[in-house]
């Protein structure tokens, strides 16, 4: 600036009101409401490079790019950016997702899409009318965390049934007979060590006999099986629905029930995933030495070793079905499927397309139902191309969505545990066979 001349004024001042050089937008506060909500690091692992599009069913579907993890995620970038709102538009888009976690799988970048889902449905929760958040308080803050009653909520089905849709009464599943898994189940023969049995909630109060047949399996291959009377509901559909604050009260809660145990042996995918994932939801460091102790059932019997059964069960043929949770959560197939290869003259088949959701999703299948429809649509006809009679399912949900599927087309097709099938090929060794004496 020579002497006598005025400050020149900032490059691009004097441009004309609304205009600026290109460049970064102007900051803007981000969207979210207080509370649980994507973070800004994670929405960052994002390449947008389109790889996750294939194998998401959701886009699979419609072909449109609001219902594909890419899709979503710069939904949600959107808000973070303050360029858009929680509103009903960013709802649609999040509830169309199935959390299956099908896009983790081949991420190139990692990117915790689970997590990001959860956070967003923890924002779009308030939006819900009145009447749905109620339902959901009573179902998942009053019924599922205490196990009394849900096991009355399982003897009052009948009653209840002229009073839910068309869509919920097929997927309620009979309640079932016999009672819980005993307190300490005692091992036969040697005894290898000591393991705590998560029984859950749906598990425990509609597929018992799953519970009781993991107790017999696990101690006929020489495990001591403990269930400790303080556990409850695992927290998986609460926090997979945007209930977080009730997911990390009943995480606590298991955290504390299992303080003691040294391992802790899961059957159900869904509890079994979100389990292991704990820590990063809880974020200490007493969650993430009980994720630490999380087994699979299968993955576990399968690593650790067991006495083949000598008999079949009476089944020729089964058909295998892979839990999202499974297989993308915990990278659990061969496992299962060689357990039961272990059973004399049991054929274990592939179901075409098989890696693909069934459309169960926790509460999907009744806010969605068009969707799941066709999912479930599309998994039984490929479960009955395979000439199976019987389908080995490890996770709740999914089995209730499979027998409402095959019912609904008339299929004779029996779906079960696959633990089920090794507890009758070793009954079938010692007819009337009750397990190691239990305490």
């Amino acid at each position: 600036m020579h002497d006598g001349q005025e400050a020149a004024l900032p490059l691009g001042a004097s441009l004309p009101d609304g205009a600026r050089f290109v460049g970064s937008a102007p900051t803007l506060p981000p969207g979210w409401r207080p509370g649980d909500a994507p973070t800004e690091d994670d929405l960052a692992l994002c390449v947008a490079c389109g790889l996750c599009l294939p194998h998401c069913p959701t886009y699979l579907l419609t072909g449109e790019e609001s219902a594909s993890p890419r899709g979503r995620i710069a939904a949600m970038r959107e808000v973070a950016a303050g360029r858009a709102e929680v509103g009903p538009t960013f709802a649609r888009f999040m509830d169309l997702c199935l959390a299956c976690r099908a896009c983790e799988d081949v991420c190139p970048s990692h990117v915790p899409f689970g997590r990001l889902m959860e956070g967003s449905r923890a924002q779009i929760e308030p939006l819900r009318s009145r009447r749905e958040r109620l339902v959901r308080w009573v179902g998942l803050d009053v019924i599922l965390r205490r196990g009394w009653l849900t096991s009355l909520a399982a003897r009052l089905r009948p009653i209840a049934l002229p009073f839910v849709s068309r869509r919920t009464r097929a997927l309620l599943p009979r309640a079932t007979s016999g009672g819980r898994v005993q307190r300490v189940t005692e091992p036969a023969g040697e005894p290898r060590g000591t393991v705590a049995l998560l029984t859950g909630c749906v598990q425990d109060r509609w597929y018992r006999p799953a519970n009781r047949a993991t107790a017999r399996v696990l101690a006929r291959n020489g495990w001591r099986v403990l269930v400790p009377r303080a556990q409850g509901c695992c927290g998986a559909i609460h926090a997979h629905h945007g209930r977080l604050d009730s997911a990390r009260a009943l995480g606590r809660r298991n955290v504390r029930a299992f303080a003691e145990a040294d391992l802790v042996i899961v059957g159900a995918a869904g509890c079994g995933a979100h389990l292991r994932e704990l820590g990063d939801l809880l974020d200490d460091d007493g969650a993430r030495a009980f994720a630490s102790k999380v087994r699979d059932l299968m993955a576990f019997l399968h690593d650790e070793g067991i006495e083949p059964p000598s008999a079949n069960p009476g089944v020729e043929r089964v058909a295998y079905h892979d839990a999202c949770h499974a297989l993308r959560v915990q990278a659990i197939r061969e496992e299962p499927r060689e357990l039961l290869r272990s059973i004399p003259g049991l054929d274990v088949v592939e179901i075409p397309e098989g890696d693909r959701c069934c459309g169960a999703a926790g509460l999907y299948a009744v806010t969605q139902p068009e969707t799941a429809d066709e999912l479930q649509r599309r998994k039984v006809e490929a479960i009955a191309s395979t000439g199976a009679r019987v389908v080995a399912s490890a996770n709740p949900g999914c089995t209730m969505q499979l027998v409402a599927g095959l019912r609904a087309m008339g299929a004779d097709v029996e779906v079960v545990h696959p633990v089920e099938l090794l507890d009758r090929a070793y009954a079938a060794e010692e007819p009337r066979f009750e397990g190691p004496q239990q305490g």
